[in-house]
């Protein structure tokens, strides 16, 4: 008997009790070989130096409401985040998670507009199949119908403009750079439609994570979105809460496309599951709009740049910088791709292998050729997670993911420091647990 509400009521769940490098241990000493929480744990679960920042801030001081004093850590996670921090990103707002960081972009970019005397702009532009967050204003952002659809009266009115999903959505006979300007050049025509003056941001993850399963934009397309953005005046926010922090082989995932946003909101791999933590970046201008008008940021949370969580995401950090692990996932990631290549490349029911670092996704189809999806009446995500954890492997199969509805992946997010028999270990649970459902 459970006091707990879980996430889904009819399951039963084994209890989590210690956890060694990329393995999950449950109450009954079953070992879980751990490539599919969100895109957390990045370091595995077992990391003495995070532990011991942990405790050591702990016993200094483990609490000071941000509305009366700083912090050491905080401050010193703030500095670090920005001596790495692509381009002219200079301010850090640290939040608890990855939705409370997509909401607080939100809310600057409306506050900023209205310090610079623009108020007319009101619009966020965003597109279909992402994932920004499951607080309201995120889960308006968001562009993925099955997780809208009982929110929707009740959701901010956003526009959503296609993703760049190419192995879905380019036609043949088009280059990957021509289908990427062109997806591009619908956030112009949007701008347009709405009104330049009313548009106040767009918002897109560099890699999509949990809606289409790790998929990359083709090259230059965010190049182009950047360019739009900046005839426009419109602030570029991109969403690495499940991308950023070294997963796909940068600290930063737009490093790939060579853009630096106006906003930039990171979680997950930041406190690597030892601690909840997020931020928020942003440029020198748009921090300096509010210091130099009204001087508040009308926003905040009571757990806002907490000193526990900032010094474990301290001690992540520099586990991430001086070990280079970001470059380590990249490697990781390419042998990953491989494993995962020629175990289920000529597979019949899988459709595309794909992503960057150790973030990968696996599209499942009914027909290889014609690129046609599961009937959802299946549930086939659903029964591949079940039956993956079955062997012993934590993976994360998602629905809906041509439309929200129709399609099935399984999105692979494996710590940085897997080695080459997990990764094997990994392929072979995998293809075990994918023949049983098939």
């Amino acid at each position: 008997m459970s006091n707990i509400f879980p996430r889904h009521t009819k399951s039963k769940l084994p209890v989590a009790v210690a956890g060694d490098g990329a393995y999950l241990i449950d109450s009954q000493g079953r070992r879980y070989l751990d490539c599919g929480d969100a895109a957390v744990s990045c370091l595995g679960h077992s990391n003495q130096s995070v532990i011991k920042a942990v405790q050591d801030q702990v016993e200094k001081i483990a609490f000071a409401h941000t509305g009366f004093m700083t912090s050491e850590p905080a401050e010193a996670l703030a500095e670090m985040l920005i001596q790495n921090a692509p381009g002219n990103l200079d301010r850090v707002y640290f939040v608890s998670g990855g939705s409370e960081a997509t909401e607080a972009a939100i809310k600057l970019a409306r506050q900023y507009f209205l310090e610079i005397g623009q108020p007319d702009r009101r619009h966020v532009i965003a597109r279909r199949q992402s994932y920004h967050g499951n607080t309201l204003g995120a889960l308006s952002a968001g562009g993925n119908a099955w997780r809208r659809a009982q929110f929707a009266p009740m959701l901010i009115e956003m526009t959503h403009i296609a993703p760049c999903y190419e192995y879905a959505e380019k036609p043949d006979g088009e280059s990957s750079f021509d289908y990427g300007q062109r997806v591009a050049n619908e956030l112009e025509d949007e701008i347009l439609r709405l009104g330049p003056d009313s548009v106040m941001a767009f918002m897109a993850e560099p890699v999509v994570g949990a809606t289409l399963g790790a998929v990359p934009a083709v090259d230059g397309y965010f190049r182009r979105i950047r360019e739009i953005c900046d005839k426009y005046g419109v602030l570029l926010i991109l969403d690495e809460v499940m991308c950023g922090m070294g997963r796909t082989g940068h600290l930063f995932a737009c490093d790939h496309d060579g853009v630096v946003p106006d906003i930039l909101c990171i979680a997950k791999g930041l406190g690597a599951g030892y601690q909840p933590i997020g931020a928020m970046l942003c440029t020198d201008g748009i921090y300096s709009a509010i210091r130099d008008g009204t001087g508040f940021f009308q926003h905040g949370h009571t757990y806002v740049g907490h000193p526990v969580a900032t010094a474990a995401a301290l001690a992540v950090l520099q586990e991430l910088t001086s070990r280079n692990l970001p470059a380590r996932a990249g490697e990781m990631g390419q042998k990953l791709q491989r494993s995962l290549e020629d175990a289920f490349g000529q597979h019949p029911n899988v459709g595309d292998i794909r992503g960057r670092g150790l973030f990968r996704g696996i599209e499942l189809v009914a027909d290889q050729g014609s690129k046609r999806p599961f009937d959802p009446a299946k549930g086939l995500a659903g029964k591949i997670k079940q039956a993956a954890f079955a062997e012993g492997l934590i993976c994360y199969p998602m629905a809906g993911t041509r439309d929200g509805r129709v399609g099935d992946h399984i999105l692979l997010a494996p710590p940085f420091v897997i080695e080459d028999t997990q990764i094997e270990e990994l392929t072979w649970k995998l293809g075990k647990a994918i023949s049983t459902v098939l």
